[in-house]
């Protein structure tokens, strides 16, 4: 007579643990990988599962949610949007800051799983091999948000297609000196895609050489970028990866006598509230951060439940036109 295994056993002959073997019972997101195993091991011992056991493993409720700082118009749109949809459906929200340090990035994924959480919302920096390693051996579900995810489950904006609209409508405007203000490369979604999306926009306009600096998203380090353009010679027209780039580089041009758009078109990218305070009004793209938020909660609460999501889903955006690029062309 083959002897009756527990589920501590299921959990050691699978090789998980015991809480992997709960949410399986439960209906709750096992890797496909993983569920496989365990089915092998009940399919060979014949296991029938109590039922009080199953009434009695709980969630946690709780979800980790990982995010590139807290000083950020886009983090506090994001966070606020997934900590409302959470709450409504009563599960407690716990952020991490990762303050644009990848290897911290890491290390809280690795600390939200060691205070089991029933998943993860990534707000990635960027996505390295460890991230990967990571995301593939985790027991949880895990959704990335705002960086493309080719091996799991991501949320992104249109990153590519806004910078094309940007760099289009700027390049339209007849400027022969343009410049890019962009975000470093390690940052794939603003450094790369929406840089590619600017450049293409731009070159369709016959605009083919613009000047790129490469910085990171800081209200100071938009101004050390303008002064760097100013002392090679300003151009007609810049376009800033982020309105706080754009921000600084208003504050310098400023300082230096130079009017926008008279002397200098300015355009970027964010749509915050105070880009319309500035004077003139700030032309940039905002980003339905809200709804990337919203549907990040949502995809991974459907993960949890065992329920078939969409491998990649991409957020709109809006165009804000200000008045702070001047057209030379009638």
């Amino acid at each position: 007579m083959q002897k009756k295994i527990t589920m501590a056993d299921i959990a050691k002959l699978s090789g998980v643990g015991k809480s992997t073997i709960s949410r399986y019972f439960n209906g709750g997101y096992v890797k496909q990988e993983t569920r496989e195993r365990i089915q092998r091991v009940i399919g060979e011992y014949d296991y029938e599962p109590n039922a009080f056991a199953r009434l009695n493993a709980k969630a946690s409720n709780v979800i980790g949610v990982v995010v590139p700082t807290l000083n950020s118009k886009i983090a506090g749109r994001v966070t606020t949007s997934i900590d409302r949809y959470l709450r409504s459906r009563d599960y407690t929200t716990l952020i991490k800051n990762s303050d644009h340090d990848v290897e911290l990035e890491i290390l809280n994924m690795k600390r939200l799983m060691g205070m089991k959480v029933d998943g993860i919302l990534l707000s990635a920096i960027s996505i390295t091999q460890e991230h990967r390693e990571l995301i593939q051996q985790a027991e949880i579900p895990i959704v990335v948000l705002a960086q493309e995810y080719e091996d799991g489950i991501s949320v992104v904006d249109d990153d590519y297609r806004a910078g094309l609209l940007m760099g289009e409508y700027v390049g339209k405007q007849g400027f022969e000196r343009v410049a890019y203000i962009g975000a470093m490369e390690w940052d794939r979604a603003v450094g790369v895609e929406r840089k590619q999306g600017v450049l293409e926009g731009l070159s369709r306009c016959q605009i083919a050489d613009p000047v790129v600096i490469h910085t990171g998203f800081s209200f100071e380090e938009g101004y050390a970028a303008a002064k760097q353009l100013y002392e090679s010679g300003m151009p007609e027209a810049v376009i800033c990866a982020t309105d706080r780039l754009a921000y600084g580089l208003y504050q310098f041009l400023g300082e230096k006598g130079l009017q926008v758009p008279e002397d200098v078109s300015v355009a970027g990218f964010g749509g915050y509230q105070e880009s319309s305070l500035l004077r003139p009004p700030l032309t940039t793209l905002k980003f339905d951060s809200y709804g990337l938020g919203y549907l990040g909660a949502e995809t991974l609460l459907k993960m949890i439940k065992g329920e078939p999501v969409p491998k990649k889903q991409v957020v709109d955006f809006s165009f804000l036109l200000g008045e702070s690029v001047r057209g030379k062309r009638t």
